[in-house]
């Protein structure tokens, strides 16, 4: 949903916490930048993780009743074994790390 002027805002409830916390959200906060407006990043950052993580898991186990519904799907020795390939020739052509 998208912010307009017209919607009204809501305030979040006060959270405690240590005050060695808010001493180290408070180091870190940017050039003009309040508590509250980092409070609100976080927990919008927070929230598009968890959608995304929510439609990850949705898709996974969609994914896995339609090859339980099908009959086809790849074993998981044969997905791994192609990704190391992979890691082995992408390994190959990067120059040598130094100690």
């Amino acid at each position: 949903m998208k912010y307009t002027a017209l919607m009204k805002t809501a305030s979040l409830p006060p959270v405690r916490v240590a005050p060695e916390l808010r001493r180290d959200l408070e180091s870190v906060l940017q050039q003009g930048e309040t508590l509250s407006q980092l409070v609100e990043c976080a927990v919008r950052s927070v929230v598009e993780q968890r959608r995304h993580h929510a439609e990850f898991v949705r898709r996974g186990l969609a994914s896995i009743q339609d090859a339980q519904r099908t009959g086809s799907s790849i074993p998981a020795e044969t997905v791994l074994a192609g990704l190391e390939a992979r890691l082995e020739t992408a390994r190959a052509g990067l120059p040598a790390r130094r100690s």
